[in-house]
């Protein structure tokens, strides 16, 4: 019977302890970043969309090709606007980070 409670008690004591683990990751500082492009056509956009989310830390990128920006989110402990833009040149992608509105 103390074999039984004990491996209750240990069970209990794992869940508690991945619940913490997964609220660690959910609250990883996010940061969303708007670049200016030369993206003039859909291919392009492929192209963007076959490589940024795939950086690490990205979680969400999103292509207007009509206005030539691509807004990226991500993780900001994993990755930055320089490694997303190296990221761009790979690709053969001109970008820059847009000014931020005051």
């Amino acid at each position: 019977m103390k074999k039984i409670i004990m491996l209750c008690l240990l069970a209990v004591m794992g869940f508690g302890v991945a619940d913490a683990v997964a609220q660690k990751k959910t609250n990883a500082p996010l940061k969303t970043t708007v670049f200016l492009t030369d993206v003039d056509c859909e291919t392009c956009a492929k192209k963007i969309d076959n490589s940024l989310p795939f950086q690490k830390g990205v979680k969400e990128v999103k292509v207007d090709v009509p206005s030539r920006t691509v807004t990226v989110t991500y993780d900001a402990t994993k990755s930055s606007d320089e490694a997303l833009l190296k990221a761009f040149k790979k690709v053969k992608v001109k970008a820059e980070v847009a000014p931020t509105k005051k």
